[in-house]
């Protein structure tokens, strides 16, 4: 095959990368235990996934894929407006609007597709997005795909969040996250409610990382918080505490209309597969019931302990918002050493590095499942402890 030539740069491009510290790659698990992964015939204890409640491959999850294909078979054959939709993708879209407390919802084959999809459906040149400095990358990809003005608050900071929206032109939606994927803190949630109705803004509020885990049944922090009704476009994933995949928006009646003949990454993607949509809505009616109580009740516990034993240990960590906890080690080259250590160590504990958090400030990301053990987090906190002295 013909090479790519000197205009392209790749390999400098490549080359850079590994020097800088950013270089990234793809390593294959194969197989899957709870908190238990294996790969190159050795199993680490995992403290990186997003399944917080555990359900990805749990008994009741693979009960309701083994049904859903027994009944629906694999892949949905087109998009949902030409022969995709099915009346389980109705189903689970009726049951999370009832989960959200919503008029209506529509389900995304990703959370990213879900922001790539709703903000620049709604909003366009003339139109103003203020977000959150923190929040993901589809957030801010989506708003500049819209072509709305931009206007980024520094993190939580709420003087100037309304700064911005008393000089804001045309419409305006404020973007947040409610636990924030990289550093797990909360955004004050009530205060940005009552700022974006007193300036006559919409609120969109991606509770990625909250829903399933905090809140009454699971659903969310603005939920927990009392201000769900005053949130106007909820963005998630049923990927995180859902253990499977996908995303969803739910909102008013019109919204979704409007999204159904606006969003392109939903008009012109095929519909996932409909054994996806029955297992989901099977998995959503566990998160919303005592199992799911169960669940959110142990995952928040094991942060606690983890935070509690980081803080005795003299390991810096912000407080537990959730299930996410980060240890902040700064340069990419002391995170990478630190991760490949705790590896070494029987932890698979990726570290972060910029662009996904800003540069300076890479770290570990610990994430919290209801199903570690207290002697596999003390264990962690040992490990963690005597590889920051060695390699701090």
């Amino acid at each position: 095959m013909q090479q790519l030539t000197e205009p392209w740069n790749i390999t400098a491009q490549l080359d850079e990368l590994r020097t800088q510290g950013l270089w990234r790659e793809l390593r294959p698990l194969d197989a899957v235990d709870g908190v238990t992964v294996r790969t190159e015939g050795r199993d680490w204890i995992n403290f990186s996934s997003n399944d917080y409640l555990g359900l990805a491959h749990s008994a009741e999850m693979k009960q309701a894929l083994a049904e859903g294909i027994a009944k629906y078979g694999g892949g949905s054959g087109a998009s949902r407006l030409v022969c995709g939709t099915h009346r389980a993708h109705a189903k689970l879209e009726e049951a999370l609007a009832d989960f959200k407390g919503t008029e209506a919802a529509l389900t995304f084959s990703s959370g990213f597709a879900v922001a790539l999809g709703t903000i620049p459906a709604l909003m366009g040149a003339g139109d103003t997005i203020i977000l959150d400095k923190l929040c993901h990358a589809s957030l801010v990809d989506a708003a500049r795909l819209s072509g709305a003005t931009i206007r980024v608050f520094p993190h939580n900071h709420l003087e100037k969040l309304e700064r911005l929206l008393q000089t804001a032109q045309g419409r305006v939606l404020v973007v947040t996250e409610s636990i924030f994927s990289m550093d797990g803190d909360a955004a004050p949630l009530r205060e940005i409610a009552e700022l974006k109705s007193k300036h006559g803004a919409w609120l969109l509020v991606d509770e990625a990382h909250a829903v399933g885990v905090l809140g009454p049944q699971g659903r969310g922090l603005a939920a927990a918080l009392g201000v769900d009704q005053q949130v106007d476009l909820h963005l998630g994933t049923l990927s995180k505490a859902f253990g499977l995949s996908g995303g969803y928006l739910a909102a008013s009646r019109q919204v979704i209309d409007l999204l159904i003949n606006r969003a392109r990454s939903f008009i012109y993607s095929t519909a996932p597969p409909v054994h996806l949509a029955h297992a989901l809505e099977v998995i959503l009616e566990l998160i919303r019931r005592e199992r799911g109580d169960d669940g959110r009740r142990r995952v928040l516990s094991n942060a606690q302990k983890t935070q509690a034993l980081l803080s005795e240990l003299g390991i810096a960590s912000p407080p537990a918002e959730a299930a996410i906890l980060p240890v902040i080690l700064g340069e990419e080259s002391r995170a990478m050493e630190v991760s490949t250590r705790l590896r070494d160590a029987g932890f698979l504990i990726p570290c972060i590095r910029y662009p996904t958090v800003a540069r300076g400030s890479a770290r570990l990301r610990i994430t919290i499942s209801a199903l570690h053990t207290a002697a596999q987090i003390h264990a962690l906190g040992t490990a963690l402890q005597e590889t920051l002295e060695r390699h701090g």
